[in-house]
């Protein structure tokens, strides 16, 4: 069948019409999607930087928690100037927020422990059971706290060993805080015979621990008997010291009050000696 040429010429002209319609209507789409990129960006950044600073206004509030929370603003705007942008475009974005959603669920079921640390982390760093420098014992972790993250927290232990623990597992066990009041209370305890003046021994106790600067004066220390045995008497002295002197005056005190001890004549009892091992006679 012969084509007709001016047929053809009116689909060409048609054609070119139509595509002509579709470049000017994608161009002025495309530009207005570079523009609220632009614009979007730039908003996002000023966002972040207004939520960090007022934050910062906040007596107390986390470094940590707002660089989380202007982050998650700002990130929260790019996302909804990217589904505007593809609305642009004609794109239905009814369904790409359905499927961010089922997405976001599906990352939030495979990281559940870990959003269960940052959830913690939050919590810890939002009500401060515990603060950097401050000594603490969670379960069976004890440690001087030295950074708290979104995800886990790094302790330092007394020998010097590195712990890193989740958050997770700090949040739901109970906190013993040994910096956070200021001041702890100490016991030493020195074992004497029972033939040796108790009430000499209370007051060279006493006399010990009003020698020593780094024992408070209020409360005052006091020195009483807490055991008795059948040749021996147990003295204890508790005073109050502040947190970051708690061990150095126990182990400086225990040594003085035995030296006073001695000095006085105040003598503490010798272990019992070992009872003879008995060997056994295996018979062939």
């Amino acid at each position: 069948m012969p084509i007709d040429p001016q047929n053809a010429l009116l689909t060409v002209q048609s054609g070119l019409a139509q595509l002509s319609a579709l470049i000017v209507s994608y161009s002025f789409s495309a530009i207005g999607a570079v523009i609220l990129l632009v614009l979007g960006y730039i908003v996002a950044g000023l966002a972040q930087r207004s939520i960090y600073a007022g934050l910062g206004h906040i007596h107390g509030f986390d470094t940590t928690l707002r660089h989380f929370f202007s982050r998650i603003v700002r990130y929260a705007i790019l996302i909804l100037v990217v589904v505007m942008v593809l609305g642009q475009f004609g794109v239905q974005t009814t369904s790409i927020i359905a499927a961010i959603g089922a997405v976001g669920l599906a990352i939030g079921l495979a990281l559940q422990g870990t959003l269960q640390n940052i959830a913690a982390g939050i919590m810890l760093l939002a009500l401060r059971p515990f603060r950097i420098g401050e000594y603490v014992e969670v379960g069976v972790i004890s440690g001087t706290v030295e950074e708290i993250g979104l995800f886990a927290t790094t302790l330092r232990t007394v020998e010097g060993v590195y712990v890193l623990a989740p958050n997770s597992t700090l949040w739901n066990q109970p906190v013993r805080n040994f910096t956070r009041n200021g001041a702890r209370r100490a016991d030493i305890t020195l074992t004497i015979g029972s033939w040796n003046d108790i009430d000499l021994a209370q007051k060279t106790m006493l006399g010990v621990a009003a020698a020593e600067r780094r024992v408070r004066r209020e409360p005052a220390p006091i020195a009483f008997v807490a055991t008795v045995g059948d040749s021996n008497v147990a003295i204890t002295l508790r005073y109050w010291t502040s947190a970051a002197d708690f061990f150095p005056t126990q182990i400086d005190l225990t040594k003085r009050a035995k030296q006073a001890f001695d000095s006085e004549g105040i003598s503490i009892p010798a272990p019992p000696p070992e009872a003879p091992r008995q060997e056994t006679v295996t018979r062939q």
